[in-house]
């Protein structure tokens, strides 16, 4: 297990050699494998991508987010201007169907509303906008049909996360209410995690997961 000071380091690292960072922009401190970004950046993906950039690094046990977003002269963009762009971005999406996502927008933060039938669709619909130029962050309340003749089996979702070269099936126990998905049990990293969850959701009719996995390197 490394110390924070390695820790600390191994983040630093990682941010510099991500290139849509500037890492002279984000502060890292860490406390007990607990990793604060802090400063100030110009779009809410370069936010993001210092999340995800800290997370990919080993025994990081949690990342706590204190990064704001900041524009420049001539960046910044009305909540209006940033409405029409993401109607725009949803409505040449061959992913996300047509009219079935609404969008209001409030001081540069997006809430994505509506009903879809994957979460592929709802996650395409979050990328779609979060790039636009103006967003400070977006809060993605759109909800997953219920499938009424498909039932969550647990022995498809156990044979996914067996065939992931990224995943010690082993450790993780499934739980199945319904159509939402309890997950239990270890992981190794934040990225095994992230495998996990896109497995479970790959299955036919989860339209909910709670992901309790502790990470344990």
């Amino acid at each position: 297990m490394k110390t924070d000071l390695q820790l600390q380091q191994d983040v630093m690292d990682e941010l510099l050699w991500d290139p849509t960072l500037e890492a002279a922009e984000i502060g890292v401190a860490v406390s007990d494998g607990v990793v604060t970004l802090s400063g100030t950046v110009n779009s809410y993906t370069k936010k993001l991508a210092a999340e995800k950039a800290a997370k990919r690094v080993k025994d990081v046990q949690a990342v706590a987010m204190d990064i704001s977003v900041h524009f420049f002269n001539g960046e910044s963009r009305s909540d209006t201007d940033i409405a029409h762009a993401g109607i725009n971005a949803l409505s040449w999406s061959t992913v996300v169907p047509k009219d079935h996502v609404t969008l209001k927008v409030e001081n540069g933060w997006i809430t994505l509303e509506g009903e879809l039938d994957w979460q592929y669709q709802r996650q395409a619909a979050e990328n779609l906008t979060k790039d636009l130029q103006g967003v400070k962050g977006i809060t993605n309340l759109i909800r997953l049909k219920e499938a009424p003749t498909e039932r969550i089996v647990k022995d498809i979702i156990k044979k996914a996360l067996e065939r992931s070269a990224e995943v010690e099936a082993a450790a993780i126990n499934i739980i199945t209410e319904g159509h939402r998905v309890i997950l239990k049990g270890r992981v190794r990293s934040w990225g095994e995690r992230s495998e996990v969850e896109k497995a479970v959701w790959a299955a036919p009719g989860v339209t909910e997961v709670r992901d309790e996995l502790i990470i344990a390197p």
